[in-house]
């Protein structure tokens, strides 16, 4: 039997391994409990095991995290690691402390195919889906290394968000598990309602996910247009606006919450003007009488020098945040963190191998006109 990372299995997966070794379900919550609660890599500490499982296990598995090339601690708190993922990839995962909770952002990919004209990590292009393994091991040193920092055996991460490198619905199969480790009372015991998944709008993924894990979902919205909207998010074309919150709704009665997050991206000229916050209204107006209920998140672009975008400005952004309350729409914007480690959102980047040519892609995406798509959503 080939050496398993017993990272990669939720408790359903490491039973079946355990029961390939002749162990009974018991002894996989035991080991369970090892490693997700209380960070245990040896088994040979692993004190109430069997003395014979501990001797299979030597032979057969391991719990391996990553490593990590850096660690970087922003003047707010905020914690940046980048983890080396093999073949010249790396992948970048932040802790976001605040007063009520501890957030972690974990990666899904290394890089993103998806391509959004404003995230940095898109910019880099793709190389590969992460295994479950290397989803669960940035919460699992993240986790550990924070008790053991705070000298404490008490959970530190209270919420995790999938909002890192990758749209985790294009790597269901690996985040799926992932999630049930985080969610199991045996591993991390997180709520539904504190996990997030992240999404562009994979609208098919969103239906499996409502039936497979239901945990809260934010989607990845920034125009309120088709037209604007596949200049900013090209999976948009595949899936545009009306599949998207038609795919919102139907996830709604199963979600944690009785509402989904919309994440909206506050770009400079491009959708952040009054007619743009008029648009978004009606839209949404359209879809809460079809059962939508939603929240905004207006999220201050972090500029990066390949984007050839700026951020709207602070005053513009409350106009426009403004507009939305006034309509009746619960609206929050997001408080930039970690900014002085390029931590903040949109600005994970790690390093890429890049199998689909995206400096090219990007590159002639930039040179699209959006002034020309505002134009034709605006007038």
């Amino acid at each position: 039997m080939a050496t398993a990372n017993l990272l990669d299995f939720d408790l359903d997966g490491l039973a079946a391994f355990c029961e390939r070794l002749g162990e009974k379900r018991f002894r996989a919550v035991q080991l369970f409990r090892w490693i997700h609660q209380r960070g245990q890599a040896r088994f040979e500490d692993m004190t109430d095991l069997a003395k014979s499982l501990r001797s299979k296990l030597q032979s057969v598995a391991c719990v391996e995290s990553l490593p990590v090339l850096s660690m970087q601690a922003s003047a707010d708190g905020t914690i940046k690691w980048l983890f080396d993922v093999g073949g010249g990839d790396a992948v970048e995962t932040v802790f976001i402390p605040e007063a009520d909770r501890g957030t972690l952002c974990v990666s899904s990919q290394a890089g993103c195919a998806v391509g959004c004209r404003f995230c940095s990590t898109g910019h880099q292009g793709f190389s590969r889906n992460l295994t479950t393994g290397e989803i669960i091991a940035q919460l699992w040193h993240a986790e550990h290394f924070l008790r053991r920092r705070a000298g404490t055996d008490d959970r530190v991460i209270s919420n995790v968000v999938m909002m890192g490198m990758g749209e985790p619905l294009q790597n269901y199969t690996a985040v799926v598990p992932a999630l049930k480790t985080m969610l199991d009372d045996h591993g991390y015991g997180l709520s539904r309602r504190r996990v997030t998944v992240s999404t562009s709008g994979v609208v098919p993924m969103m239906e499996r996910l409502s039936n497979d894990c239901p945990v809260a979902l934010a989607v990845s919205l920034h125009a309120p247009s088709d037209a604007l909207r596949d200049g900013l998010v090209p999976l948009n074309r595949k899936y545009p606006l009306e599949e998207l919150l038609s795919a919102c709704v139907a996830y709604l009665p199963k979600a944690p919450r009785d509402f989904l997050t919309f994440e909206y991206c506050m770009l400079e000229g491009v959708n952040d003007q009054p007619e743009h916050a008029s648009q978004l209204i009606d839209l949404l107006r359209t879809h809460q009488r079809r059962g939508l209920n939603c929240k905004l998140n207006l999220i201050p672009f972090n500029p990066f020098p390949q984007s050839g975008l700026k951020c709207s400005a602070p005053a513009v952004v409350q106009a426009f945040a403004d507009r939305l309350l006034g309509a009746g729409f619960v609206t929050t914007v997001r408080k930039t963190r970690g900014d002085d480690i390029d931590a903040a959102c949109g600005q994970l980047a790690g390093d890429v191998q890049d199998r689909t040519r995206a400096q090219v892609r990007m590159q002639s995406l930039r040179e699209q006109p959006i002034a020309f798509v505002n134009r034709e959503v605006t007038h």
